[in-house]
């Protein structure tokens, strides 16, 4: 073999080699550019965490929006690249995402493909109304608040769980729920409906069979005691007071369960026409308790039925300065000296109604 064969062997094995060099780094640029769309971090916030709430009608393209309106992600093509190599745009899943800081694609994206989501305090207290407890909780979750009504509303479905459009309101219990954003309204009555058999346990049970209730019973009293006073550590003497006009078979004359006849819980004087009025809920006219709760009970309300203070009081009246508080009587003679300070004090205070 000649010098000049060899010369050309050389400059191909050279030419080779450096073909062969630029392949590896085309690969290494490639290769590394795909390792950061997938391992890279990608979300780069101005604070350690946000959300990403995605909607029952969200599809690929909106969830990318998001991204990018909420400046989530520091490069939505690398997103866009690895979601769709994990089949992400065919698997939207609704929820609340808790999005951290640092995240990388393949982790955001896991954890959107997988509906992997973070829960949330769903809050709800001093509500009166169904349609006011509709409103709150789809303030808090995904679902809409005419469809929670008209569950809620459903005759059907009521009579499924066990209650009325009367005794509803005893189902629920105001207090803090952790929930997943995207609960139905049927997923949210179920887990009302549990936390109902977890809140009457064994012992409250058993006091509501001391006085002769049962747990919707007690509830419906309950609402009464809270229309009635605002301050915690009356109730149970308010409570103690109905239930001894229970226990002697008097009327409640209740004035919270007149308003509620009459639609009108803002009413400060209510006039003797008003006592006039037929219905079920006015306890001036008919013995015994309302078909139901006037609105939705408190715990503590409903604690202080079930733990009343004993005493012989049958008759209270707002008190006079406006307190928030209650005169207590034993006697009708004493209760309308109570009454006629107050309606004095209405008098002065040009309060009508």
């Amino acid at each position: 073999m000649g010098k000049k064969t060899n010369r050309k062997i050389k400059k191909k094995v050279k030419r080779l080699g450096l073909f062969l060099a630029l392949i590896v780094i085309v690969i290494i640029l490639v290769g590394g550019r795909f390792y950061k769309f997938i391992y890279g971090t990608s979300v780069v916030l101005d604070k350690p965490q946000t959300y990403l709430h995605i909607g029952s009608n969200d599809g690929f393209k909106d969830v990318c929006n998001k991204l990018v309106e909420q400046k989530i992600v520091s490069n939505i093509d690398g997103f866009i690249w690895v979601a769709e190599r994990k089949s992400y745009p065919s698997l939207i899943k609704t929820g609340r995402y808790k999005i951290a800081n640092g995240m990388n694609n393949n982790e955001l994206v896991n954890m959107l493909r997988l509906g992997i989501q973070d829960p949330i305090n769903v809050v709800f207290n001093n509500i009166r109304t169904i349609e006011e407890l509709s409103g709150s909780i789809a303030g808090q979750l995904m679902l809409d608040s005419v469809d929670l009504l008209n569950l809620l509303t459903n005759k059907e479905y009521l009579k499924e769980i066990n209650f009325t459009e009367s005794t509803l309101p005893a189902l629920f219990i105001p207090n803090t729920y952790q929930m997943y954003w995207d609960t139905d309204a049927k997923e949210f009555v179920a887990r009302m409906q549990k936390e109902y058999k977890k809140f009457w346990n064994t012992s409250r049970v058993d006091k509501a069979k001391a006085q002769g209730l049962t747990p919707v019973e007690v509830t419906t009293l309950a609402a009464i005691v809270d229309e009635e006073t605002v301050k915690a550590d009356e109730k149970p003497k308010v409570a103690g007071l109905y239930l001894n006009r229970l226990n002697k078979n008097i009327r409640l004359q209740a004035d919270p369960t007149l308003k509620y006849a009459l639609g009108d819980f803002t009413i400060k004087r209510l006039l003797n026409k008003d006592m006039k009025i037929d219905s079920p809920y006015n306890t001036y006219m008919y013995a015994g308790l309302p078909p139901g709760p006037i609105r939705i009970s408190s715990i503590q309300g409903i604690d202080a039925v079930l733990n009343p203070a004993e005493h012989r009081y049958l008759y209270m009246c707002a008190k006079e300065d406006f307190s928030g508080y209650h005169n207590f009587a034993k006697t009708l003679t004493e209760h309308n000296k109570n009454a006629r300070k107050y309606q004095n004090e209405l008098r002065k205070r040009g309060i009508r109604r």
